[in-house]
């Protein structure tokens, strides 16, 4: 308790409690507290002979202070003379201000001190504290496994900070929810020091080390990578991670390159032993005017399995990029692009089911926007040529041309989904192939637009026509028209912190990176 009162600076030591604890008795009043079994090494020697003044006098020179705050002062009217006659919100300053070692102790002290410690204002300021030096690292990020990439998500749990990697549902379950597993925690031991564990493997926590690179990029290291191995060898770790990663035996699989892709991805990802670097990512900003809200989304890619794809709104297009990819799209690339100013007006459900029809009315829509974007880039030489005869330069007008385009493509979103009906019967052509049969019915509105396809190493990329269809506010769906095939996305559910782009300009940014590194 004395060392409780001398650390917290506020109220006076324990003999100097005690001395007045026997002056009130004397006085023939009574202390009401919890009994304090700590010996005062001032009281045991002796000291039986002094007399009343003396304590008073003693009292006086050890006590001295300014005078009490009023909200120290009791009921009663005098400050108080003990630290656990303070008020309970003043204690947990005063116990939230101490080293983060000695709290355990002070723990221990009594009833009232363990009751206040369970506060959990004192437990979010520690976490602050202590892991002070690791607060640029919550959030979301991208490891860089190749073409491969993930989605990390780094956050305060207790004492700890926790990475965790999380995983779409095995495929093609597209709307289960997301897994997710740790990589790596950090936490504070006996010493006010941070240690940080790597989680990789089956084997339990142990020793790793977490290199912060600059704000927006860091390094993780396993020192024990034997801690990642299985008795069984490769063989088991290969059995073990195909479970997880797909949920099934390869035997089950029985597509020959869907079994070369899956051996492929566990030969070069389990190279990394967890020793990777992370770049942040941001959460893509919403407007009023997006067609649904913005976010990330698992969707089927044929024989890669699902993939993770952040869908982002941008003027008169929306985009979707690869938060996870593979060896043909790598991570990072915009698999597909909508053309919000160009709705599709589907057949009736017979004639859609007709995929040459389907195929022509996107064909005439693709050359109605080749036309235009020539008619724009004629424009733009135009206009380049205006400006460099005019003496004053005209970089505002176009500025305001930019902002008049993106509120054109607006209205012509809007006036789209105003003659469309609220719902409309939807099925796939004959002769697309989907990975997942359930998908909906039905659909509000269609777009035109274009994925990107590539040879393996992303050999030969190309753009190449589309449907984007919006089933609802968290699902849509891709037909490639030329690999006649159906992506079906769905929402991921999960709110992540720390993980809102500071402004539209640094979200636009973050991608032009991430893209940039995957070419």
């Amino acid at each position: 308790m004395a060392v409780c009162a001398r650390l917290c600076g506020v109220g006076p030591a324990r003999g100097c409690r005690r001395r007045g604890a026997a002056r009130e008795q004397r006085r023939g009043g009574g202390a009401d507290s919890e009994p304090d079994t700590d010996t005062d090494p001032e009281e045991t020697g002796g000291g039986g002979g002094a007399s009343v003044e003396d304590d008073e006098l003693t009292e006086r020179i050890e006590c001295a202070g300014p005078a009490p705050h009023p909200a120290e002062v009791g009921p009663n009217g005098r400050a108080p003379l003990s630290i656990l006659e303070l008020p309970p919100e003043l204690l947990v300053q005063i116990f939230g201000s101490l080293p983060g070692t000695d709290l355990p102790s002070l723990a221990r002290v009594c009833t009232t001190f363990r009751r206040i410690l369970r506060t959990d204002t004192i437990w979010r300021r520690r976490c602050r504290e202590v892991l002070h030096r690791y607060r640029h690292i919550l959030g979301l990020w991208q490891p860089d496994i190749g073409p491969y990439g993930g989605l990390l998500n780094v956050v305060v749990d207790g004492l700890f900070i926790i990475g965790w990697m999380y995983l779409p549902p095995h495929d093609p379950h597209v709307d289960d929810p997301m897994r997710f597993k740790p990589l790596f925690r950090i936490h504070l031991m006996e010493r006010k020091s941070a240690t940080v564990e790597c989680m990789y493997g089956h084997k339990g926590p142990h020793n790793g080390h977490i290199q912060i690179v600059k704000k927006d990029e860091f390094s993780t290291k396993c020192n024990q990578t034997d801690h990642h191995r299985m008795s069984g060898g490769r063989q088991e770790e290969f059995r073990t991670w195909l479970r997880e990663e797909w949920g099934r035996t390869l035997e089950d699989i029985f597509h020959e390159h869907m079994q070369e892709l899956i051996l492929m991805k566990f030969i070069y990802t389990s190279q990394y032993d967890n020793c990777l670097t992370y770049r942040r990512i941001y959460l893509p900003p919403s407007s009023p005017d997006d067609l649904i809200k913005p976010g990330l989304f698992k969707g089927t890619y044929g024989s890669h399995g699902l993939e993770i794809v952040m869908l982002s709104f941008h003027g008169r297009k929306a985009k979707g990029t690869k938060i996870t990819g593979d060896p043909n799209i790598p991570a990072g690339q915009q698999t597909v692009e909508i053309d919000l100013a160009h709705p599709l007006q589907l057949p009736d459900i017979e004639n859609l089911r007709d995929f040459s029809e389907l195929s022509r009315i996107v064909l005439e829509v693709q050359e109605q926007v080749r036309r235009e974007e020539q008619e724009e880039q004629q424009r733009g030489e135009d206009e380049d040529r205006s400006q460099q005869a005019a003496s004053s330069p005209a970089a505002q007008p176009q500025g305001g041309e930019g902002a008049e385009g993106e509120e054109t493509a607006a209205g012509a979103e809007r006036a789209a989904q105003d003659k469309a009906p609220a719902s409309q019967p939807f099925v796939l052509p004959m002769g697309v192939i989907s990975r997942n049969e359930d998908y909906p019915r039905t659909c509000r509105i269609c777009f035109y637009g274009t994925g990107l396809i590539a040879g393996h190493g992303f050999t030969s990329p190309e753009r190449t026509p589309g449907v984007f269809v919006l089933f609802d506010d968290d699902r849509f769906g891709f037909i490639w028209l030329e690999l006649k095939s159906f992506s079906l996305y769905s929402r991921i559910k999960v709110s992540f912190q720390n993980a809102e782009a500071p402004s539209r300009e640094a979200f636009d940014e973050m991608l032009k990176n991430i893209q940039s590194l995957a070419t």
